[in-house]
């Protein structure tokens, strides 16, 4: 009976052990598995258009460049491959027409510039674009919109310079550019459903939503550094050599009187400002540069913050205003 029942208890110690054995595989599958599920849950949280809020969206808005690494630009596909066709009509169709790098963008998308042209009875658009963007872009997507402009107001910093930003690379040599373009407007209305919903499901990195009717940006950022505006004075013959040389070109495409195009500068870090005043002086026109004697401030180094580009968009306005009109009119 002794010996029984140790058998006994032996074998069911077995048995329990065996079941424990047997069941580990299905353990280690559901830990890997759920460990695949977090990582990947991680990498769209990171590196697609969920690394953004979606807080920016309205009828009008879209967004033209999310900081997640698989998503980045889209503003520069959407216009050349025509994905927002509204925002290409307004562009078409607006009386003056701004020209330059994110850095005119932020200056001018602010409430100054809409009540001026609200004022004005006159349609403006915002047609510059991030990644210190060109003449190279802007003169080939010019032929593509075919605008109606009677006024060009250009940002010079950078705009004359000829290399291909990796945004244009992409547009112009990549034949699947369009399908990967067209995929990322697809999934801005799977990211707007869910996370205007969930908002927690998704992250905060940098992003800028885009107005299709004046091309103005609102920016979402999760860190500032606040950097004050300087001055670099300083001429490199050979910068200014070979952005005249564009330039002059550029300016002849211009089917308009160049008395009605504007040359200007936004401020930021080191601007370059004696290379722009020899560019502008080289093709004979105009720089109109407003002059403030209040401090202005970056808040990331290069774009302005709200305050000052309120404060130089008024001031811009105040000094071209004139110009403006005598062109509309």
């Amino acid at each position: 009976m002794v010996y029984s029942k140790i058998n006994s208890g032996s074998l069911l110690t077995l048995k329990k052990r065996k079941s424990f054995f047997a069941s580990r595989p299905t353990i280690y599958i559901c830990v890997i598995l759920g460990a695949i599920l977090v990582a990947c849950a991680y990498k769209v949280r990171t590196d697609t258009i969920f690394a953004c809020q979606a807080d920016g969206y309205t009828a009008d808005r879209y967004i033209a460049y999310c900081n997640g690494r698989g998503y980045a630009d889209y503003e520069h596909g959407a216009f050349w491959f025509d994905l927002e066709p509204v925002a290409r009509n307004f562009a078409r169709n607006a009386d003056v027409l701004f020209l330059g790098n994110s850095r005119l963008q932020i200056a001018l998308s602010t409430v100054t510039t809409t009540n001026w042209f609200s004022a004005a009875s006159a349609r403006y658009y915002l047609l510059g674009f991030g990644f210190s963007e060109n003449v190279i872009f802007a003169e080939q997507l010019l032929l593509k919109i075919r605008p109606k402009a009677r006024v060009y107001v250009i940002n010079v910093d950078d705009f004359f310079d000829r290399w291909e930003t990796p945004p244009v690379k992409t547009v112009f040599h990549d034949p699947d550019a369009r399908n990967r373009y067209e995929g990322k407007r697809i999934w801005q209305h799977v990211h707007e459903s869910i996370c205007k919903r969930f908002p927690r499901l998704c992250g905060t990195d940098y992003a800028i939503f885009r107005s299709r009717a004046t091309g103005a940006y609102e920016r979402r950022m999760p860190k500032q550094m606040i950097v004050p505006v300087s001055y670099d004075w300083s001429i490199s013959e050979s910068v200014v050599n070979n952005n005249t040389a564009t330039a002059t070109k550029f300016l002849s495409d211009l089917t308009i009187n160049r008395e009605c195009v504007i040359l200007t500068m936004v401020p930021t870090v080191d601007t370059r400002i004696g290379d722009v005043n020899a560019i502008a002086k080289a093709v004979g026109l105009d720089l109109m540069i407003p002059e403030i004697r209040a401090e202005l401030r970056t808040n990331d180094g290069s774009h302005l913050d709200q305050s000052s580009a309120e404060q130089w968009s008024q001031a811009f306005f105040q000094l071209a205003s004139s110009r403006i009109r005598s062109c509309l009119e």
